[in-house]
């Protein structure tokens, strides 16, 4: 079953956007790291379900500006439209050869998987792959698949995490069957406009901001 991965959050400077969130909403974030080949860097927030947000900042625009990564693409697209908040979410998953599969057997459109690491501050590599089912980033938006390569899941760390989870997911642009058909989901039948994760839910509304919901 996936999970929610991370959230991210598009912002003109990663760091002061991070101390933002904090001031107003109690919340520690720290600094993730460089992304050297993207021309990008991070600042992190985790929490207690194993999730965390992404800010996610540009520092060598023309190098971020050639990525043949969609989230860095989708990235680029975000700030030049002057638009920041939160625009892309990622579902954590264990078997992404497996969803490549699915997506080549019944022909969903897809790019990757993409290789990333990054540089943590401590100086050590942290690395993952993730899968893209494609969509047109000037109407909205498709979560990525991502699969991290050390067996905790990623870089979280439970002793840097927050008390609150991110519960919920507001999310608009498919409809909940062709989201299901995509990713693999199955519906209970008593939640009529939502899909359980392991660790969040999934809300569809008509809304075309991504938004979600930090308890």
């Amino acid at each position: 079953m996936l999970s929610l991965d991370h959230i991210v959050i598009a912002g003109k400077n990663a760091e002061e956007d991070s101390i933002s969130y904090n001031k107003r909403y109690a919340v520690k974030a720290i600094k993730g790291g460089e992304h050297e080949s993207w021309g990008t860097y991070n600042y992190l927030a985790y929490f207690s379900n194993q999730s965390y947000i992404e800010w996610l900042g540009v520092n060598d625009y023309e190098k971020a500006k050639k990525s043949d990564n969609p989230l860095i693409q989708h990235l680029i697209y975000t700030l030049d439209q002057n638009k920041t908040g939160p625009f892309q979410f990622a579902l954590r998953t264990n078997q992404l050869d497996d969803y490549i599969r699915h997506f080549e057997e019944n022909q969903i459109p897809y790019a990757g998987p993409y290789p990333g690491e990054r540089q943590r501050p401590d100086g050590t590599m942290l690395s993952w792959r993730m899968l893209f089912p494609k969509y047109d980033i000037e109407e909205g938006t498709l979560p990525f698949l991502i699969e991290w390569d050390n067996p905790t899941g990623g870089p979280y760390v439970q002793s840097l995490a927050n008390p609150q989870a991110i519960t919920k997911i507001n999310y608009s642009g498919i409809n909940k069957s062709t989201f299901s058909s995509i990713y693999q989901i199955k519906s209970k039948r008593s939640l009529t406009n939502q899909f359980t994760l392991q660790n969040a839910k999934i809300a569809f509304n008509n809304s075309e901001k991504l938004t979600f919901e930090l308890v």
